[in-house]
């Protein structure tokens, strides 16, 4: 083809997209970019070759992401190295190559297709049974990750994986597993698999997940602090009705010993979970009531703290709310008629 004709534009010298939604805008750009008025002629033969060859890329490209989650699987199905000679060695590159897969694994089930593809060919099940339960924590935590990635708003995966029981290994792994990274990543999947899924969090609540919750909010691990309580607040506003059951597990007292900690970001979702709790419910306020908490100074002087930190508005809120709620009207320097 001669170089500086029409015919150079659409095809030679720019990439080929990866999905149909590219393979119609550069058609359209091409078709936009003629000089002449449309016509009713037939497609020629060079701008047919061209889309023909760009469609095959993109197929061809969908068709590869299949291949790598194959190959991903293949590499995780691999044992180790044994009682060789140069076993300790093959055993690093076989656990470095796991590792590598479950990441790739997670960077691919971004795309929707590819995580029901992932559950189609058995890899949620290959993670679960085996990568939870190796030896190595990189292996471990990714695998945690990658069942978290693949299950996000897509009921059909998030209840395949509860009916293989992921949960109770889950939250197994919040509870128990030695590595911190781990505990922060299956917290990552429990949160994935029962918010905003009805059969998830009763699955949850079989399983004493808020027992498991509370333990993290008391572990001395900021992450799993943060996330446990982030997923109480969330799970408190998105289902009262279960306000009755911790109220009863004796949730409220738990909740004030926590925000007797050194403040930390995580009191925010503590805060929340409170209101959440004492919102219409007179036993809530009752609890939070009782003299031996001392809650309402508490309050006060974490209220005065936070009133001049702009980053902390949202927590001070919560305190005010809770002021109001259980104690009744503030003066005013308490921030209540602000």
């Amino acid at each position: 083809m001669a170089e500086g004709g029409r015919g150079e534009g659409p095809n030679r010298n720019r990439p080929h997209p990866h999905n149909l939604q590219g393979v119609l805008r550069l058609a359209v750009e091409a078709g936009s970019a003629s000089e002449e008025p449309p016509s009713s002629a037939p497609m020629s033969e060079e701008r047919r070759a061209w889309l023909q060859e760009v469609l095959s890329e993109t197929c061809k490209g969908g068709f590869d992401e299949v291949q790598q989650i194959k190959q991903c699987l293949a590499v995780l199905s691999r044992e180790g190295a044994g009682e060789e000679e140069e076993g300790e060695e093959e055993e690093e590159e076989v656990e470095g190559a796991k590792e590598e897969a479950l990441d790739l694994l997670s960077d691919l089930c971004e795309n929707l297709d590819n995580a029901q593809d992932l559950m189609k060919l058995g890899g949620l099940d290959l993670a679960m049974s085996r990568c939870l339960t190796d030896p190595s924590s990189g292996i471990r935590w990714r695998a945690a990750h990658l069942i978290g990635s693949a299950c996000q708003n897509l009921p059909g995966v998030q209840c395949h994986l509860l009916t293989q029981g992921a949960l109770p290994r889950l939250l197994s792994l919040v509870d128990k597993d030695p590595s911190d990274t781990v505990r922060v990543k299956a917290l990552y999947a429990v949160s994935c698999l029962v918010r905003e899924l009805e059969v998830g969090l009763t699955d949850f609540l079989s399983h004493d997940g808020f027992s498991v919750l509370m333990r993290g909010m008391q572990s001395g691990l900021e992450k799993l602090r943060t996330k446990a309580a982030f997923l109480l607040q969330n799970l408190l506003t998105s289902h009262p009705e279960h306000r009755e059951t911790l109220i009863a597990m004796g949730m409220v007292q738990q909740l004030v010993s926590l925000l007797r900690l050194d403040h930390s970001p995580f009191h925010e979702h503590v805060l929340g979970a409170l209101c959440s709790l004492v919102s219409e419910d007179p036993r809530g306020v009752a609890e939070c009531r009782d003299p031996h908490l001392r809650l309402e100074g508490l309050l006060k002087d974490r209220a005065r703290e936070l009133r001049d930190r702009v980053e902390c508005q949202e927590e001070l809120e919560f305190c005010d709310r809770l002021l109001w709620t259980c104690f009744g009207p503030q003066p005013e320097e308490s921030g209540m008629d602000r």
